[in-house]
């Protein structure tokens, strides 16, 4: 019998922990926009992405949303609250997504069975953290030129001969991740794009020389 489509899925999935996790899981499939975690609720599973994207965000007292993250196939969600506390962030699909949705209680089992997992586990936990380190540092310490050259110079990946950021962002989305307004970046986009630093097509942009260390 040949497998099904959530075997393929789980299959895909590179990681040899993961894939042997996300075959504990209940798989579930979401639409676009829908909020499949909400921050302050109260949770005890872990997401594992097998297809589409979500994106990781948390909202203000004035309601003004700050994004922390984007993730993909082979990443996992919802981990910051295996501790017992409340959801720290809220993550709403970008594109159609299917989730392995393992709890708590079958984490621990897996990783018993597996204990090299905790360390993989661990170290996703670490470089989440020390990602969002360096993102309130750059808040605090860069103009807003200054944390747009940061992103697009860390999303952005070598693709015949050219460095492109692969993620089709909108000028509110940049605005939503540096914690700026889109006017701002709008107008940052435009200078950058006249003095030949960058090209936007169809939301791809590709960084055609160094971004200048100030502008």
């Amino acid at each position: 019998m040949p497998p099904t489509e959530t075997e393929q899925l789980i299959a895909a999935l590179k990681a040899p922990g993961l894939r042997e996790l996300a075959a504990r899981g209940r798989v579930q499939s979401f639409r676009k926009d829908v909020v499949i975690i909400q921050e302050g609720d109260m949770g005890d599973t872990l997401h594992v992405l097998l297809a589409g994207r979500v994106k990781v965000f948390a909202t203000g007292d004035n309601d003004r949303e700050v994004v922390i993250d984007t993730h993909g196939a082979g990443e996992f969600i919802g981990e910051m609250s295996l501790d017992g506390g409340p959801r720290s962030a809220s993550v709403i699909t970008l594109e159609p997504t299917v989730c392995s949705i393992v709890t708590r209680v079958t984490l621990r089992d897996h990783i018993a069975q597996h204990p090299e997992f905790a360390f993989e586990l661990l170290a996703k936990v670490i470089r989440r953290a020390r990602r969002a380190t360096m993102n309130v540092k750059n808040l605090a310490l860069l103009d807003v030129y200054g944390r747009v050259a940061r992103l697009l110079n860390d999303l952005a990946v070598e693709r015949d001969g050219q460095r492109v950021v692969p993620e089709r962002l909108t000028h509110q989305d940049i605005a939503d991740r540096v914690g700026s307004s889109r006017e701002m970046i709008s107008r940052l986009f435009k200078d950058l794009s006249t003095g030949g630093y960058l090209e936007v097509q169809d939301r791809l942009i590709t960084l055609r020389k160094p971004l200048p260390p100030a502008w």
